[in-house]
């Protein structure tokens, strides 16, 4: 089977000569269409600039990302900005809802951004499923860490990318709420037929996963 996505040598660096700081250091992971892998490993061991990388919101010294077999970093900046919003979904820990928009505004925001048309059944389906259909009309503000969070895959999910990158989602939740938001995004991606990379330092998250590939100074360890 053809991997959807795939790093070939990545490396990236920061700082010299005594500061030098190898958060990529020559690393190959491949992720096979429809898995869920959870990137696991310290702080500092490189997990975030890996998924900024995979997702193409930094771009490497060296080294190739390969969406779908395409080399991402081939792409002018415009073209990449393009292709990452229709190919791939980003969730982070602080959720990043715009406060002035309600709960449908949000969710739609980037299907707009890209002059698509919504397709409302298609996104009232993954409201329903995220249990937030009586909270269409809310602010960002007046919902539960919780109810961001599932706000924020719905956003991701409503585009139809084919990969989905959450960099430790479950961060600000308490252990029950995230167990049933990663049990939610698990269930969303397999329904829709997504692929899931996500990080987590949390052992009990990554278990949830198909597969866990260890990251430790920026090196896979074991995938």
């Amino acid at each position: 089977m053809k991997a959807i996505l795939e790093t070939k040598d990545l490396v990236k660096y920061y700082g010299s000569g005594d500061n030098l700081v190898k958060a990529i250091d020559h690393t190959d992971i491949r992720v096979e269409p429809g898995e869920f892998a959870a990137v696991v490993g310290r702080s500092g061991s490189g997990k975030s600039t890996l998924l900024h990388m995979l997702g193409g919101l930094d771009r490497p010294d060296s080294g190739k990302v390969l969406v779908e077999g395409r080399d991402i970093f081939r792409l002018k900046d415009d073209r990449l900005a393009v292709f990452r919003r229709r190919k791939i979904g980003f969730i982070f820990q602080s959720y990043n809802l715009v406060p002035s928009l309600n709960v449908w505004e949000n969710i739609v925001l980037p299907i707009g951004l890209d002059g698509r048309k919504v397709d409302r059944e298609y996104v009232m389906d993954i409201v329903r499923k995220i249990g937030m259909s009586d909270r269409l009309h809310a602010l960002p503000g007046t919902l539960s860490g919780g109810q961001q969070q599932r706000v924020a895959i719905a956003r991701a999910l409503a585009s139809r990318p084919a990969i989905i990158l959450a960099d430790e989602p479950t961060g600000n939740l308490d252990s029950r709420t995230e167990i049933e938001v990663v049990s939610l995004l698990k269930h969303c991606v397999t329904e829709y037929g997504q692929t899931l990379v996500m990080i987590t330092h949390d052992e009990t998250i990554a278990q949830m996963a198909d597969r866990m590939i260890v990251i430790e100074d920026g090196k896979v360890v074991r995938s």
